[in-house]
Parts: C-alpha cells; structure tokens; sequence
C-alpha cells in the first residue's frame, strides 16, 4: 500500500496557523526532519488515515528562526531541540528548551555550512590511525 503524500512549501509566518490546522483536524505529528543545501530546509511530516501532509520551510544558513510549535504538538520539543542544537536553528518559545546542551557535539551546530569544516578525528591521527606501522 502506498501512502498519499503532499507537501506544501509554506512561510515562516504560516507554521503555526498550519501546524493549529492539521491538529484541528485530527492529524499526528510524525517528524520534524532537516537537511542543509544551499539552504536550510525544515519538513514538518503529519498523517491522518494514511495520508501525509509535509510542510516545507525553506530558511537562510544564518539567522533561521522559527516558532515552536510545541504548544500544539507538545512531543515537537526534542526535534526543535536537536535542529537548533545541530543545525543551529532558533527555535522561539519550546516548551522544554535545553538551550543547546540536548546533543553533545564537539563542533557546534555541526550540520550549519560554515561550520562543517574536518571531520577526521585528531586524536586518532596522533596515535598514526590503522594505517601506521
């Protein structure tokens, strides 16, 4: 069985009253999902009957800010968390905010373009990696 899917590139300032919508309706959250291009883009996935709706926002590498929408999906704190912490996302008003420290990472918002640089591991290039002899 395949699932109908649509997605609906929105605006900043249309989250929220979407997001109010689709819970109105009887919709479940399924994820909040992010990659980074030559943007950011944030997809916000909900189903109902088998059915998906994707909203799409589509935001600069630097100064993206968005609304919570924890106050509707109360779940959406831990992937606002971990957008903010790994692509360096403000996320206004979450309702469990952990202001960075969610994730751990050595490089700070470590999936934000300018600050993917070196992922090798110095440590182990000091102890000569598997190549050394």
């Amino acid at each position: 069985m395949t699932e109908k899917q649509k997605t609906v590139n929105i605006s900043t300032e249309e989250l929220l009253p979407k997001v109010k919508e689709l819970h109105t309706s009887g919709h479940r959250l399924v994820q909040i999902g992010c990659t980074r291009l030559n943007n950011i883009e944030l997809n916000y996935s909900f189903d109902k009957a088998f059915s998906f709706v994707n909203l799409r926002l589509t935001l600069p590498l630097e100064g993206a800010e968005v609304p919570s929408i924890s106050t509707v999906y109360w779940n959406a704190f831990l992937y606002e968390n971990e957008v903010h912490d790994l692509f360096g996302i403000d996320v206004q008003d979450i309702v469990v905010d952990y202001k960075g420290n969610l994730y751990r990472t050595k490089i700070k918002y470590p999936f934000r373009l300018n600050e993917c640089k070196d992922n090798t591991d110095p440590k182990s290039e000091d102890e000569g990696g598997s190549d050394a002899q």
